[in-house]
């Protein structure tokens, strides 16, 4: 059985969301500031990259990775396809499609969070954090080099007899849901907000205020950020300021894309002990050897915020 994923439906829908936000933007003054041109395009153009690797990223991990790792653990016996520990594969049943959808939510939380956790991971997550915009241009604002480690979070549900096709599909509701989070015309939703990850919790996520830094980490449930201590209530007294605290300070999408990379680099020549080099690029972002640059843990630990 073969699927298309939403987001060939979904991608459309986008351009014409941004605009229609656009538009409603430069009608209404409180919100006159939402979007500035340069940095749209510089969204846009990385948007239109992403998703062109992104074709090509995701053939592999649908076609050859989660499709190798399915038959490795549910190999065919007998003309059934059956796990290795023993029960028959899933099918396309209503209620497996649910419980697919969940647990790519609780992989997504995890490679959410790792991407703010690993400073090498960061440096491609960071293109996505990296306008002082939060508006839907921002959502297509992707880097190009998540796209080719994400797949390997995902690798143990078909393994577990998930098949790869309906896993795509997931991802892809995933990805829709994650679009129009970012808005900040939504308000509170309510009773939803007590498991759904909405637009106000998602603007706690993008916010570099040091009491919201590396919030929010779910996709469209916030249930995994309330288990694991990492949720975060939007506190409307407070002043948002979007971004983060180090930007590349360009619109040129290479510039975006790499700068990262080039601080790492040059953060692993202050040091010529190994273990400073590797916790450079691959502690969480702010370490440092001499304590001359501290983690948000760090930071928040010294101003006393608490988690949640």
């Amino acid at each position: 059985m073969s699927f298309t994923n939403p987001l060939v439906y979904g991608v459309p829908c986008f351009l014409g969301l941004i605009l229609l936000e656009l538009s409603y933007s430069k009608h209404h003054k409180e919100k006159k500031d939402l979007y500035n041109k340069k940095d749209l395009i510089a969204s846009l153009s990385m948007g239109v990259g992403s998703s062109v690797i992104a074709v090509l990223a995701k053939t592999v991990a649908a076609i050859v990775l989660f499709n190798f790792v399915y038959n490795i653990f549910n190999p065919l016996i007998d003309g059934v396809r059956t796990n290795i520990m023993g029960w028959e594969s899933f099918g396309f049943a209503w209620y497996i499609w649910v419980i697919c959808q969940i647990l790519d939510d609780f992989s997504y939380y995890w490679f959410h969070r790792q991407n703010h956790n690993v400073r090498l991971l960061w440096a491609a997550h960071i293109v996505h954090h990296s306008s002082d915009n939060f508006n839907l241009g921002t959502a297509v604002r992707n880097g190009w080099f998540t796209i080719f480690y994400k797949p390997f979070f995902y690798m143990w549900i078909p393994a577990l007899g998930f098949p790869p096709e309906m896993l795509v599909v997931c991802l892809g509701i995933e990805a829709l849901w994650q679009f129009q989070l970012h808005s900040v015309y939504i308000p509170k939703l309510g009773i939803i907000e007590k498991f759904m990850n909405t637009h106000t919790m998602h603007q706690v996520h993008h916010a570099q205020n040091l009491e919201y830094m590396d919030k929010n980490h779910g996709g469209f449930l916030n249930i995994f950020d309330k288990m694991f201590g990492t949720w975060k209530e939007l506190d409307e007294s407070i002043d948002i300021k979007y971004g983060v605290t180090k930007a590349p300070n360009s619109y040129n999408p290479l510039v975006i894309l790499t700068h990262e990379y080039k601080d790492i680099w040059l953060d692993m020549k202050k040091s010529k002990n190994w273990y400073h080099k590797f916790m450079y690029a691959f502690a969480a972002p702010g370490w440092s050897h001499d304590g001359s640059t501290l983690t948000i843990k760090q930071q928040q630990k010294l101003m006393k915020i608490e988690d949640v």
